[in-house]
Formats: C-alpha cells, sequence, structure tokens
C-alpha cells in the first residue's frame, strides 16, 4: 500500500493488533461467530511520519450502516456546545448571516448547537437512519458520503466547515479535502476536531485504534496533507473530549493568516515528544503488550475473588480493547449501555451480551468502565452505587480503580 497522505511507499510496521471484526458492528444472535474479521495494525510511514492501518474495511461497510450516536452523553453534548461558541466568538459574532456544513453529522448534535447560535446548517452524513434521527430533529441532512461531488452538489460556501470526529475516517482522503477547500468561503474556517496521536500514546489508548479510524495524525501531518490541498491550520488547543482531542482551525493557505502562539506551543511540544519518529511507536507497542497483561491479571483475579463484573458503555473503542486482550464472558457477565438502538445485540468478535443501563436489575461488584473517556460523567452519576459498595474500574487514561 502508499500512504495515504504522502503516496509513499516506505511504510514500517509499528503495532499489530491482530485480526479483529469490524468494532461498529454490534451482532444480532443471529450474526454471533459469522462476523467478519479484517487485519488491526498501524504502519508508519518514513517519508511523512503519519501512523496509519494497514487495511481499509470498505467506507460502505463501516459507515453506511451503524449504530452509534453522538448526542448519547452530555458531556460529548456540553463539549459541541463549548466549540461552537468558541468558534462563533472567534470567527463569525459580527455577522449577520452565517452559515455551517458539518462532515459526519450524525444525529445532528454538534448541529443544534450552532443552529441555536443563528446559524443556517446543513449535515451531511453517510448513514440513511442516522441522518433520518437529524432531518427528524429539524437538522436538514443529506444522506450521502462526503467527497470533491458531493461538495459540488451542496452548490453552497460556508463560512464554517466542522468535521467532528471524522477527518481520520475518510477513505476518499483527498477527493474529501478538496471538498472542503470547494465549499470553505475565501475566509471561512474549516474545524477539525481529531484524536490526537501524541494523546493517545501517552494515555495508552491503543482502543482508539480501530478499522475507522484510517489515519493517527499529529499537528505535524495533518499539516503535511492540508498543505497538499492549498489548506493551513492556523490556530488550534488540546481538549480534554475523549481523552484529548486536538480542536484545529484551517484556512485557505493563500489567506496568510499568521499562526497563533498557542499553537506555536504545541507543535514545540510535539517536537519535544519526538511524536513524529518511529522509535515512539515501537514503545508504544511493547506497552501496550504490558498493558494487556495487567488488565487479565486484574479481572482473573477479581473472578477468582468471587466477583461478579460488568463492562461499563459499549463504545466502538472498547472492542479494540475487549478482542486485542481476549476479554469475554469468563470475564465480563454483559456490557451495560444506554443506546436503544444496541437493545439485546452482542459485541463483535468476543459475543458478551449488551444490556440498557436503566433495565439493570442487579449491579455487579465491579464495573469495567470501556467508556473510560466520559469518566466524571460516569462517576457522577454512579456516585449512589459507588456508596453501596460497587467498584469502577479505569484501564485508560490514566488507570484507575474506584
Amino acid at each position: 500500500m502508499k500512504c495515504r497522505i504522502c503516496d509513499s511507499e516506505h511504510l514500517v510496521p509499528a503495532l499489530d493488533l491482530g485480526l479483529q471484526p469490524w468494532a461498529n458492528h454490534f451482532l444480532s444472535s443471529e450474526e454471533v461467530g459469522r462476523e467478519p474479521k479484517y487485519p488491526l495494525s498501524l504502519v508508519y510511514c518514513s517519508e511523512c511520519s503519519c501512523v496509519q492501518l494497514d487495511y481499509t474495511v470498505p467506507k460502505e461497510v463501516m459507515f453506511a450502516d451503524h449504530t452509534y450516536v453522538s448526542g448519547t452523553t452530555k458531556t460529548l453534548a456540553q463539549h459541541f456546545m463549548n466549540t461552537a461558541k468558541e468558534v462563533d466568538r472567534l470567527f463569525t459574532s459580527s455577522r449577520a448571516h452565517k452559515s455551517v456544513l458539518d462532515i459526519g453529522s450524525n444525529d445532528g448534535t454538534q448541529l443544534k448547537q450552532y443552529k441555536e447560535l443563528g446559524f443556517g446548517v446543513k449535515g451531511v452524513e453517510s448513514c440513511a437512519k442516522i441522518a433520518k434521527l437529524a432531518n427528524d430533529a429539524g437538522i436538514p441532512t443529506v444522506a450521502e458520503f462526503f467527497n470533491e461531488e458531493t461538495a459540488a452538489k451542496l452548490n453552497q460556501k460556508f463560512d464554517i466547515i466542522n468535521a467532528s470526529g471524522v477527518f481520520f475516517h475518510l477513505e476518499e482522503l483527498h477527493s474529501a479535502t478538496k471538498g472542503i477547500k470547494c465549499a470553505l468561503k475565501e475566509d471561512g474556517v474549516f474545524v477539525i476536531q481529531f484524536l490526537y496521536m501524541k494523546s493517545i500514546v501517552e494515555n495508552l489508548a491503543f482502543d482508539q485504534i480501530y478499522h475507522e479510524h484510517l489515519l493517527y495524525y499529529t499537528l505535524k501531518t495533518v499539516e503535511r496533507l492540508l498543505a497538499r490541498h492549498g489548506l493551513t491550520g492556523f490556530d488550534g488547543y488540546l481538549s480534554p473530549i475523549h481523552g484529548g482531542s486536538m480542536i484545529l482551525y484551517v484556512t485557505h493557505l493563500e489567506t496568510s493568516r499568521p499562526k497563533s502562539e498557542r499553537l506555536k506551543v504545541l507543535i514545540e511540544e510535539e517536537e519535544r515528544a519526538r511524536s513524529n519518529e518511529l522509535s515512539t511507536y515501537q514503545k508504544f507497542a511493547e506497552r501496550v503488550a504490558a498493558m494487556k497483561r495487567e488488565t487479565l491479571a486484574f479481572l482473573e483475579g477479581a473472578k477468582r475473588e468471587g466477583k461478579k463484573i460488568f463492562g461499563f458503555g459499549a463504545p466502538v473503542k472498547g472492542n479494540t480493547f475487549l478482542n486485542y486482550c481476549g476479554i469475554g464472558r469468563e470475564h465480563l457477565d454483559c456490557l451495560v449501555e444506554k443506546n436503544e438502538l444496541r437493545r439485546g445485540l452482542y459485541s463483535p468478535g468476543m459475543h458478551i451480551p449488551l444490556v440498557i443501563e436503566k433495565e439493570v436489575s442487579e449491579h455487579p461488584d465491579i464495573y469495567f468502565c470501556l467508556a473510560w473517556n466520559f469518566k466524571d460523567e460516569i462517576l457522577k452519576n454512579n456516585k449512589h452505587l459507588i456508596d453501596q459498595g460497587v467498584s469502577f474500574f479505569f484501564p485508560v487514561n490514566p488507570k484507575e480503580y474506584v
């Protein structure tokens, strides 16, 4: 294969998580044991330093029909509101008419925040049933994959283009980036929210590696992609959402906005951390293997003590964790989940049954928290259980046992 950013063929193995099912394919009882598995491995580009998957599950498999909805947690909805307010304050608050396009807009949670701020909103979402949720909620949404052709069909230029947790998903990466440049007003701003590889390494958050996430950007590597298509990042900051996400503000290269001081600091910190060097990822792979051993030792020790353990949350990344570590029903009785679309389903690969949170009749001794990125919200919402002696174990960011 060639590097997704620079087309180089100089790719070096960095981390192998084995054969895994598509992590967002929660299974019906009839599908259990019949799900296909695909390689889940990272490679490092010696030319541009980008870390990426070496295998692509077709976008039609991953994004045409899925069960993820972004409005499930209050933490994420609040983050989206804060982001929208900040974008409006910095770039559009003085405009009488302002518009925003959201790529991979899901159920419209992010666009609802922009709509409240007076924006004209438009979403593009590949999953028809999720797009329908947004349209039913009054958020105009086109059910298509976003690329250069889709951008042309929209026939509109936007003040703001937003991509929350989707810019590293794109199989048609260069076509989509061309579409963004085409649809962005001359003085417009493209807001990218992406999992930051420096944070993934620091937090040992290997579960954020799954088939939907094709690329794992640093500021250096995302800038290489943007520059190829006449765009550039001029400001940004690190948000705590999802354990460490970069919010990067991008504009046309010819606009010549100077880089902000806070972005310069982040770039310098990235260089000091050697976030673009192969040795960093080789050490990361060693730490991931050690984490697997430690996690299994914890779970198996708790089971020997007679403890009942449930998984808390069934995020997509949790399936990477479960499948890589080999955590199955002998460790976790079930996964407790809020998302009603996953009622009665089973986790891919390890086949752990999902139970809707409000329908849990008897709590376990330990909740193994796969949705670790919402730790504060989980602990706040479940203080009554902690007071009753139920423990919550967070395996990532940082490891904690409450």
